[in-house]
């Protein structure tokens, strides 16, 4: 045999061994917006699934198997959204996918992940569609671990109305998706309380300046700002009543808990309420693990989680899908959805143990009294008293 042969051969079995290797992971897809205004929640969900990632393949990997991950930025887009779906179904062939963080994307995209029977967990997009979009098909391969807006419009109403005994509220939501389905879950909300809003406002994406809202927010006497949209824009909401020397509780979607709300409010964004499935205290010693493998991986900034809950989300979203590929016993979309409809095993995250979480009928792990209300305090979100 030739030394030209013998060097073949050898190239030839390093290729199917690589190939080997690349064929027995397995691949699922992580999508959010990892640029641009959403990207605190993106980056966040997105590292939080690769701590998950790397502990689950350090300790074997699922089935005998690594853990693949594949990245794809949506940049917040819908049209970008449907590319990436494609490219991980079509190219990639991925099992599953996790992550979206923008209502909108999700309803966008998830369709192509549906028609493939690949299963999908959203674990940060809340829009209450999300999970039922597909509710006229026998089969539903969306699954959510995130607490999706008519548990958070229920708990800002309650807080403002109930706890606060507030009677006028303006509502102020953006235009995405996201922002106008969370006002109709809002004026649903108030409406079983007998409430109308006083004033309903509109404001896209990139405003730096909400003047004329506040001042038809303010001018119909309301006590409260009741929000839904993103933390730039939220900022912007903050900094306008300080403008306004008006100074009236904010109330609003999970969103509220966004560091680039917090930092660009400042002082103003003192205060502002909403609701949370995650803070990040290491109250458990679960949690403490996951707060310190976080900061010690991505160092962020004064040691703040960028977006603590869309982290703590992204991390248990891997645990609960991994939960359910053991269970099937398979990576194949169908028998992954079953096992998700029916986990046996609980599975213990940072945001809850989850035990039995979803049902053929219900595709939410985070049930109605689950989330608690968090308070902007000193530049992070404590528990609300």
């Amino acid at each position: 045999m030739t030394y030209k042969v013998k060097t073949l051969i050898a190239a030839a079995l390093v290729s199917w061994s690589v190939a080997g290797i690349a064929a027995d992971t397995i691949k699922i897809g992580v999508s959010g917006p990892f640029t641009g205004g959403s990207s605190p929640m993106g980056v966040s969900m997105r590292d939080g699934v690769k701590l998950a990632v790397a502990e689950i393949n350090k300790n074997g990997g699922v089935l005998g198997r690594q853990i693949q991950l594949v990245e794809r930025d949506d940049e917040a887009k819908n049209e970008r959204g449907v590319q990436v779906a494609q490219e991980l179904i079509n190219k990639e062939k991925v099992v599953a996918t996790v992550g979206f963080i923008n209502t909108g994307v999700s309803l966008a995209s998830q369709r192509f992940y549906q028609e493939a029977k690949i299963p999908v967990m959203n674990n940060v997009a809340t829009g209450t569609l999300v999970t039922h979009q597909f509710d006229d098909q026998p089969e539903n391969y969306i699954f959510r671990n995130a607490a999706h807006d008519t548990i958070q419009s229920a708990m800002i109403v309650d807080e403002a109305i109930g706890k606060r005994k507030l009677t006028k509220v303006a509502i102020l939501a953006d235009s995405t998706n996201y922002g106008q389905l969370g006002r109709e879950d809002l004026e649903k909300a108030l409406d079983k309380k007998g409430v109308k809003p006083v004033a309903v406002e509109k404001f896209n994406i990139k405003d730096v300046d909400m003047t004329a809202q506040l001042l038809k927010a303010k001018a119909a006497g309301a006590q409260a700002i009741l929000t839904y949209g993103i933390g730039p824009e939220l900022a912007q909401i903050a900094n306008g009543m300080e403008k306004l020397s008006w100074k009236v509780p904010m109330i609003g979607s999970w969103t509220l808990s966004m560091g680039n709300f917090i930092d660009n409010a400042g002082k103003n964004g003192e205060g502002a309420l909403m609701p949370q499935t995650f803070i990040q205290e290491a109250n458990t010693p679960k949690r403490k693990a996951f707060i310190d493998a976080y900061v010690a991986a991505y160092k962020p900034a004064n040691g703040r989680i960028p977006s603590p809950v869309s982290a703590a989300q992204g991390y248990d979203s891997v645990y609960l899908l991994a939960a359910a590929i053991k269970q099937a016993g398979s990576t194949e979309g169908t028998k992954v959805r079953a096992a998700l409809e029916s986990l046996q095993a609980k599975v213990d995250g940072v945001v809850t143990t989850y035990d039995k979480p979803f049902s053929k009928a219900d595709h939410e792990a985070v049930k109605t009294g689950m989330p608690v209300m968090g308070m902007v305090k000193g530049g992070h979100v404590v528990r609300a008293q």
